[in-house]
């Protein structure tokens, strides 16, 4: 399906929490088939324009398109069946094996909410489980994977629902160098309109092609990784005394600490 993933527009969004503004006026682009980066320091409103694309919340103004449909006008199972977030932080108290967690992706395409037990394997969870990598896992209990175990595991569930859309909140969070590129090499491979919330901003540079900068809940710009990431960006938003420098493999930005600048609370992994 992935020649089918449409663009992702937020047109103009507003939210607010608790008297709050943590979403002001917030327009940008997530391109077809590609990689965007939601990038910015703690609290500038990542999660939430995540969340607000997810349907999680309700902005108080502006909208959201999945390609040229607004986000608000598709039923419920046909949102799920286009969709699909990974969260930072998933966790169940039930006693699921790897293999259920990811039959639970498929339920938007059958015909009822049934139970997990109540649902057949199939080839479709055995593709997702091959996809992510995790084959060997199926018969684990969530509760004994590791967080790298159990972010693959979130994935092949998202893959499950065979969407057009993937959003991921910090999806490196808490994961080791090698597990991090591993999961974004199985992510950027699948070919979908993907926007995710990063914090470590070389990890940002390797794998995305299009990076959105939020700060105070507005967006500071969005562009082409290579002609937003620059020092004179970081320096302004993050704080941060460093340099912007080709990768001597693959020329795509690279960032280097020089310092500790006033942002040196957020550094490169947040």
């Amino acid at each position: 399906m992935t020649h089918h993933s449409p663009e992702i527009r937020v047109e103009d969004i507003t939210w607010s929490a608790g008297g709050t503004r943590i979403l002001d006026r917030v327009s940008c682009t997530a391109p077809a088939r590609r990689v965007t980066g939601l990038i910015g320091p703690n609290g500038s409103g990542k999660t939430s324009l995540l969340s607000t694309i997810a349907r999680l919340e309700r902005p108080d103004s502006g909208r959201v398109l999945i390609g040229d449909v607004p986000a608000t006008a598709m039923h419920r199972r046909e949102f799920a069946r286009t969709v699909a977030l990974v969260e930072q932080h998933s966790a169940t108290e039930l006693d699921l094996t790897v293999e259920q967690i990811v039959e639970l992706g498929a339920i938007p395409h059958r015909g009822g909410w049934a139970r997990p037990a109540a649902l057949g394997t199939g080839e479709l969870v055995t593709d997702c489980l091959a996809t992510a990598g995790i084959t060997g896992l199926r018969h684990r209990l969530w509760q004994s994977l590791s967080g790298g175990e159990k972010q693959k595991t979130q994935l092949a569930r998202a893959f499950a629902q065979r969407p057009c859309v993937l959003l991921l909140d910090e999806p490196t969070n808490h994961l080791d160098v090698s597990a991090s590129l591993e999961l974004l090499e199985l992510i950027r491979a699948r070919g979908l309109t993907t926007v995710a919330a990063m914090h470590d901003l070389n990890l940002a540079a390797m794998y995305c092609d299009h990076l959105v900068v939020l700060r105070d809940g507005r967006v500071v710009t969005e562009g082409p990784t290579e002609s937003v990431l620059t020092a004179e960006l970081l320096a302004d938003v993050y704080g941060l005394d460093a340099l912007v420098q080709p990768h001597p493999r693959t020329g795509r930005p690279m960032v280097v600490l020089c310092g500790a600048g006033e942002g040196a609370d957020a550094l490169v992994r947040g």
